[in-house]
């Protein structure tokens, strides 16, 4: 780890995250939550809020894929996605889902400001981002895909979407 230059579990509490936080809306799949969990490791974000009947840890499926970072990233839980969507824009959060919609912004055209505060909202493998909750936000953020499939796995769509952002914020 010291020459890949990781930091140790210590110094990734005290670094300075990237201020966005990743919603997950009933996301069924304990393995997809686990795999968001590195994500958020890897680029260093602020936090997940864990809604509804997304499974939390130590759930066994979240530690397999999660590879111990749920217990560096900061992590809570809301029994209601709308009130934790509320709650983060009371704080100062500009909250947008990750879902296909007539009315969204496609990702490369996604134009965050460095120095505000973002939350993304990643919904249900089946359902997607519940309509109250899409309601809620500033907006939906759009994945351009080219296949025939039109849907991406929860964790490889929030994957994209935090690099894609993480890199316009980090590398202007």
């Amino acid at each position: 780890m010291e020459a890949l230059n990781r930091l140790s579990p210590e110094a990734f509490g005290t670094t300075q995250k990237l201020p966005l936080v990743l919603v997950l809306d009933n996301v069924r799949s304990g393995m997809n939550v686990g795999s968001v969990f590195r994500t958020a490791d890897a680029f260093a974000l602020e936090k997940i809020v864990l809604c509804g009947i997304t499974a939390i840890p130590p759930h066994r499926e979240i530690l397999k894929t999660a590879l111990g970072s749920s217990e560096t990233v900061v992590w809570e839980h809301h029994a209601q996605s709308l009130h934790a969507v509320e709650q983060l824009k009371e704080q100062g959060y500009q909250v947008f889902a990750v879902e296909q919609t007539s009315n969204k912004t496609w990702l490369q055209d996604f134009d965050p400001n460095s120095g505000e505060k973002y939350a993304l909202v990643l919904g249900n493998e089946v359902e997607g981002v519940s309509d109250a909750v899409l309601q809620a936000c500033a907006g939906a953020i759009e994945i351009p895909q080219f296949g025939t499939k039109h849907s991406l796995n929860i964790a490889v769509a929030a994957g994209i979407a935090v690099w894609e952002i993480s890199r316009k914020i980090r590398f202007r």
